[in-house]
């Protein structure tokens, strides 16, 4: 059988063990566990990469403490603004949406983008338009509601200041430094098949409807079965100029590096260079993964057929 693996991440910054209480940690692991078995079980049954990614990225939507989904953070008008996106590497069909409001998994329009519109990227009153159509789960706002999230919000409503820290329940005070909010998943399936998937709120305090990295095929998400399949998380604005997730995929097919060495190239080298914090997960065709990140720390999690496992938080 091939070997088949899963990585996840629920984002990067400045994550630091003395800022966290064990009660936090606690919550952030189980999160991550928890993402990380409902994938895993996907490829275990045979399934394929593209939904196991998809159950990974739906539980860290569901889960308040990720900045995707319900956990999505306020922008400057006070509601919640989505972005997913989703890639198979087999054919390199892909979808995206941007700036969607009420949708409770925004991973699941996105796959709906790349199975049944005839495009790759829908964004606004538009996609909605489209969930709509497809019948994909519309919530409330309510439902997207947190207080660690409105107080976060309320802090610097007022200002032109946008904010890439999602300070964390109990540990406002502490968390002031930068973290930044996007959820992911890859996976490598039995059949050789690679899939790469991405979901955020964004930044809190955010004008213009602006987009990050993470629904933009090639920056922050992509996937190709010749090379690998990688989700990016970070500053968006130095990963969408560095086109991040592709230039991996073209340092293993031009230059003909690893999965580890491109990812490292790209994350410890070129983005280092234009100040761009952040990480990516990635995994091959032949099932390895890999999971690099220049920042303090990075929520993330892989396992795979072999025996391995990780979960982790900060640097070891």
């Amino acid at each position: 059988m091939h070997k088949f693996s899963i990585a996840i991440h629920g984002g990067a910054g400045t994550i630091l063990k003395q800022d966290m209480t064990p009660e936090l940690e606690k919550a952030y692991l189980t999160g991550l566990e928890d993402a990380l078995a409902a994938g895993y079980a996907v490829l275990e049954e045979g399934g394929s990469a593209v939904n196991a990614v998809k159950a990974s990225i739906v539980v860290l939507e569901d889960n308040l403490l990720f900045n995707a989904g319900r956990g999505s953070v306020f922008t400057k008008k006070g509601v919640q603004e989505m972005d997913a996106a989703i890639m198979d590497g087999k054919d390199l069909s892909a979808g995206s949406v941007a700036g969607i409001r009420n949708v409770r998994n925004p991973i699941e329009l996105a796959t709906e983008v790349m199975l049944n519109s005839n495009h790759v990227f829908l964004s606004g009153k538009g996609a909605n338009d489209f969930a709509i159509k497809q019948g994909v789960k519309l919530e409330p706002d309510e439902y997207f509601f947190s207080q660690f999230r409105y107080d976060q919000w309320k802090e610097i409503r007022d200002s032109d200041n946008y904010s890439l820290d999602h300070t964390h329940m109990g540990v406002e005070e502490l968390m002031k430094d930068k973290k930044f909010g996007t959820v992911g998943a890859v996976a490598c399936d039995v059949d050789g098949n690679i899939a790469a998937a991405t979901s955020t709120g964004g930044m809190t305090n955010k004008k213009y409807g602006r987009i990050g990295d993470s629904p933009l095929i090639g920056a922050g998400t992509y996937a190709n079965n010749n090379t690998c399949a990688i989700s990016c998380t970070g500053h968006g604005e130095p990963f969408i100029c560095a086109v991040a997730a592709h230039d991996v995929n073209c340092l293993m097919e031009y230059k003909g590096m690893t999965l580890q060495q491109a990812m490292n190239e790209v994350v410890n080298i070129k983005l280092v260079k234009m100040e761009g914090e952040g990480g990516m997960i990635g995994v091959d065709a032949q099932g390895n993964a890999a999971m690099i990140f220049n920042s303090a720390g990075m929520y993330r999690g892989m396992k795979n057929s072999t025996g391995e496992k990780i979960i982790g938080i900060y640097k070891d």
